[in-house]
């Protein structure tokens, strides 16, 4: 027989007797334990947290304050916590209303809603800066972290122009689960710091520079290239998925 398409199927299937049990089950956990939540805009993805381990992230350029907030109050209502990026002032002072137990990261541009914090933090995901001007997409990854229930620790300012400052705090980074490393410039710092542990390294290029640096592609090449084996990259000023590939191994580390 054909597989069934919808639970109306599965039932009739299982009726007929033409499935087992085990079977029907199978197909209810391929298909997602819970259904997808349609609204006017979004069609929000209550299955994933089961299916990734975390609940889906509301982008938010390009949604309305009653788009986003539509998002949120269903996510709560199935007991998911909540994370929003890039959050405006402007949505954040809405937001924040309608949700008073939100926390709101102005530099990070995140919104976030514990309804469910974990007890402990886990494991240590280290997030270092090139400088002061990447802080933004530095502070975008340790929100993530952080909901995601990890312990955290920010290293600003340790570029490779005073290579004695990276040096100055190797032990605040030299046992952490993961790392992520956030430059913009030409990108070399990641190299160094991969040199100096034995975690991996997230390499996060960011739109920071002269002109030369053509919006951090000057920044995400260099880092493409680096010759320490445990450096990998993501987007330009991509902290969020910086913050969340560090989480998931720090996470899984500690399973």
């Amino acid at each position: 027989m054909n597989s069934p398409s919808n639970l109306a199927e599965l039932f009739q299937s299982l009726q007929r007797g033409e499935l087992d049990a085990a079977a029907a089950a199978q197909f209810v956990e391929w298909r997602g334990g819970l259904p997808a939540a349609a609204t006017a805009s979004a069609d929000v993805d209550l299955d994933r947290e089961r299916r990734c381990g975390f609940p889906e992230v509301v982008y938010c350029p390009g949604k309305t304050i009653a788009a986003i907030e539509e998002i949120l109050r269903i996510q709560l209502g199935h007991g998911q916590n909540c994370l929003a990026t890039r959050v405006t002032a402007e949505q954040a002072h809405l937001l924040l209303e309608m949700f008073p137990d939100a926390r709101y990261n102005p530099t990070a541009r995140t919104l976030s809603i514990l309804r469910n914090p974990a007890r402990a933090a886990v494991g240590l995901v280290a997030i270092i800066t090139a400088g002061t001007g990447d802080l933004p997409v530095a502070e975008e990854a340790l929100e993530t972290a952080r909901w995601m229930g990890c312990g955290v620790e920010l290293i600003v300012d340790v570029g490779v122009a005073g290579p004695q400052r990276l040096l100055a705090n190797l032990s605040r980074f030299t046992d952490a689960d993961a790392i992520v490393v956030v430059a913009g410039m030409e990108g070399a710092l990641p190299s160094v710091v991969g040199g100096h542990v034995a975690c991996p390294v997230i390499a996060v290029p960011t739109s920071i520079g002269y002109g030369a640096s053509f919006q951090g592609l000057a920044a995400l090449l260099g880092m493409l290239n680096s010759c320490a084996a445990n450096v990998t990259v993501v987007n330009i000023d991509a902290g969020f998925k910086g913050g969340y590939v560090a989480g998931l191994i720090t996470r899984r580390r500690h399973a």
